[in-house]
């Protein structure tokens, strides 16, 4: 018994969605970056999905190529968030504003 892509898709969405209103409406850059590990786990998702669909294995090949970038994403994006803390002695993304050269 499989299940319908529908499913999947719907399951991406919400995931997908789940992460836009954590970038939306959080200021600190730790959730910046979990919910954006949410949006690239929502295309992961649907690659899969329409590769199980299609019946060929390139979605999952583009899956793990997006695995790769978001292991790169996260290890700069906490290089920047520990930056952030040593200057600031917080991680809220309203105060990297006043960054200047």
């Amino acid at each position: 018994m499989a299940v319908d892509t529908s499913y999947y898709l719907i399951l991406s969405a919400a995931v997908f969605c789940t992460g836009l209103f954590g970038i939306l409406t959080r200021r600190n850059a730790l959730l910046f970056l979990m919910s954006v590990e949410l949006m690239l786990n929502a295309a992961n998702i649907n690659l899969v999905a329409f590769s199980q669909y299609y019946g060929n294995l390139t979605g999952q090949v583009f899956a793990l190529f997006t695995m790769a970038l978001a292991a790169a994403e996260v290890a700069v994006g906490i290089g920047i968030i520990l930056v952030l803390y040593r200057n600031f002695e917080d991680v809220d993304v309203a105060e990297a504003a006043t960054m200047r050269w």
